[in-house]
């Protein structure tokens, strides 16, 4: 049988110590093949954001294990996890997070450049995947002057540039209007589709948890269910 890209075995992660720690994430096992766009449902404060940020390296897990992308992220050193994170995983944010001072394709580009991607190599990236965002145009606008949605497309690009093996995204369309979160989400099952890339797309909205390949819900620190999402029927 295939590998697992990511696999979680009884993961423990709690905040604060004695009387006042708090149990965020409880005896969680979880695989995660490659290539499957899988989303993360639960209401707010269920732990989907620390499950997030357990995969991405940016966190480290109390008990169990987490081996992604080949890494044995419980036990890796602080170097490799830097490693990790820069060469194996992308991620996008509720809020963008572009520096405002670089234009488009200058952030697009500041991401691949931290995997250590030439600057001629890294600025042909850049502008060949902010044309397949459809952002081709507004390469040298500053965030302040895009839309949202304009926004959350060159974080997409920036996150895709470097060509990682999986991609993390939190609450991706969580600050976006109904018809620009719908445009989003169909882009990204377009590029999960014709990269093969894994992404892991954590959200709130129940409108999301139906779009991906799978969906993954907790409750209170704890998987509640793991299921197939049944393909839309087809229409003769």
């Amino acid at each position: 049988m295939t590998e697992p890209l990511v696999s979680l075995e009884r993961v423990g992660k709690a905040y604060g110590s004695g009387t006042a720690g708090q149990a965020v994430l409880e005896d969680l096992s979880l695989e995660i093949a490659g290539g499957q766009l899988v989303v993360v449902h639960g209401p707010s404060g269920c732990g989907k954001t620390t499950l997030l940020n357990l995969i991405g390296g940016l966190d480290r897990v109390d008990d169990g294990r987490i081996r992604s992308c080949g890494t044995d992220l419980t036990h890796a050193s602080r170097p490799e996890l830097t490693a990790y994170r820069a060469h194996s995983v992308g991620f996008i944010f509720q809020f963008y997070n572009l520096l405002p001072t670089l234009t488009a394709l200058e952030n697009v580009e500041a991401g691949v450049r931290v995997a250590g991607v030439e600057r001629e190599e890294a600025r042909t990236r850049s502008s060949a995947l902010l044309e397949r965002v459809g952002l081709g145009d507004l390469a040298g606008r500053f965030p302040a002057q895009l839309s949202g949605g304009e926004q959350q497309r060159v974080a997409i690009a920036r996150a895709l540039a470097k060509r990682p093996r999986l991609l993390l995204a939190d609450e991706p369309t969580g600050n976006l209007d109904e018809q620009t979160s719908a445009d989003v989400l169909e882009l990204i099952r377009e590029l999960n589709r014709e990269t093969g890339i894994t992404f892991v797309i954590v959200s709130h909205n129940p409108a999301i948890a139906e779009t991906g390949d799978r969906v993954v819900r907790l409750s209170h620190g704890r998987l509640v269910e793991s299921a197939a999402v049944a393909p839309e029927p087809r229409v003769l």
